[in-house]
């Protein structure tokens, strides 16, 4: 659906937050894995052809189709679902980085599949994303994300597909002379934000808006990041919170699109740290299922705020990428169940041990789901002094 000229300057986007994803920019010699969905194949060219230019090895690999993966969760036995192919691990402990080009030709195509098989092929490859966590925080490995527009993608939000490529357009500044010029001016824009959020001794976070009433513990040694290069586009700043420290309730009047299901209104409530799901819309049973994933599932690994200044994304995409990121009249407000962020330890992420992460309250799982909130909204900082400080309200961080 992009053209020619707007390929080639989202795949420079993405080694610049390939790059940005990193201590160090990938050198040449290193290894970067290519994923990337068939719909998506004349981009993976192109980041292909980018990459060997600059010295690099990609190494490429193709995404399942929808029959491929019906097959795969609707015949495979226990075995079949945990098995990891020779070389995986080895690879994980190879690369130097990762780009993932998510284009999807169908969203509903698992449906009907047990959400028990898929959380189980899910929970066995956590193993693969243990190392490439490690390495990341290590600062040997880096990654990255796009999506690019498929007809599936408008239909399922609504859209023509002329009104889905320009949002894409618009949300990764492809429209600019200089993407990756725009995208390192709002690395700098927000890195003002992060400093001054870092800066306060926060005892806890209250959001409040429509049906949402919620207390954020940051807890110990954490800080707020965000415009990493890992997400393109991403103007998000989070953190991951001591998930022991989260209670109240929380609407999701975002839908979201998850393993072939649509989950919609999702109403969830959080008692000593742990949340349970009181209602929605649709989807309902299907997500209880995804919290009951593994022990970790049903609490906080993340809790994220988007500020509408920087955001130029205003319809919803059936695209968690996109969806997280909303701009639109208020901002938005997200929180993940399940695995949350090494990065956000305020000291060497690198030296957390499972034991550390467990006495921090940094949460293990093998989910990472993304529920949003457009609504207005209220977020003030509880300090440890007693005082109180708006931080961000209807959309804008407050400084």
């Amino acid at each position: 659906m992009l053209s020619e000229n707007m390929l080639e300057r989202y795949a420079e986007v993405l080694i610049w937050g390939l790059n940005k994803a990193r201590n160090k920019a990938v050198r040449k010699g290193e290894i970067v894995r290519v994923a990337f969905d068939i719909p998506a194949i004349r981009l993976a060219e192109v980041v292909q052809r980018k990459l060997i230019e600059r010295g690099i090895h990609p190494v490429l690999r193709s995404g399942l189709t929808p029959v491929m993966e019906q097959n795969f969760y609707g015949l495979s036995d226990g075995k079949q679902l945990a098995f990891l192919a020779p070389g995986d691990r080895e690879l994980c402990e190879r690369l130097n980085g990762s780009i993932y080009l998510y284009a999807p030709a169908s969203l509903t195509h698992l449906r009907d599949v047990d959400p028990g098989k898929i959380a189980a092929a899910t929970v066995a490859r956590k193993v693969l994303k243990d190392i490439l966590d490690r390495r990341d925080a290590e600062g040997s490995f880096g990654w990255t994300l796009c999506m690019m527009p498929t007809a599936e993608l408008a239909r399922q939000a609504k859209l023509t597909e002329e009104q889905y490529e320009k949002q894409v357009v618009r949300a990764c500044y492809l429209d600019s002379a200089d993407p990756a010029g725009q995208w390192e001016s709002i690395y700098r824009d927000v890195g003002e934000i992060k400093k001054r959020l870092n800066a306060m001794k926060v005892a806890f976070y209250r959001v409040e808006g429509k049906g949402t009433d919620l207390k954020i513990t940051p807890g110990a040694d954490r800080k707020w990041v965000g415009i990493s290069g890992h997400n393109i586009p991403s103007f998000e700043i989070f953190l991951s919170p001591d998930w022991r420290g989260t209670e109240g309730r929380y609407v999701a009047n975002m839908p979201s699109f998850r393993s072939g299901n649509y989950v919609a209104g999702v109403v969830l409530e959080f008692r000593r740290g742990v949340g349970s799901v009181v209602g929605a819309d649709e989807g309902e049973e299907f997500a209880r299922k995804q919290i009951a994933m593994d022990e970790g599932a049903s609490r906080i690994g993340e809790f994220s705020l988007t500020d509408r200044r920087f955001s130029r994304i205003d319809r919803f995409m059936a695209n968690t990428l996109f969806d997280e990121n909303f701009g639109g009249k208020y901002g938005n407000c997200h929180i993940a169940f399940g695995s949350s962020y090494a990065d956000t330890y305020r000291k060497n992420p690198a030296s957390l041990t499972p034991a550390m992460k467990e006495k921090l309250g940094f949460n293990d799982s093998a989910l990472h789901w993304d529920l949003v909130n457009t609504e207005p909204k209220t977020v003030t900082a509880h300090l440890v002094t007693g005082k109180r400080e708006v931080v961000y309200d209807n959309g804008v961080f407050k400084y």
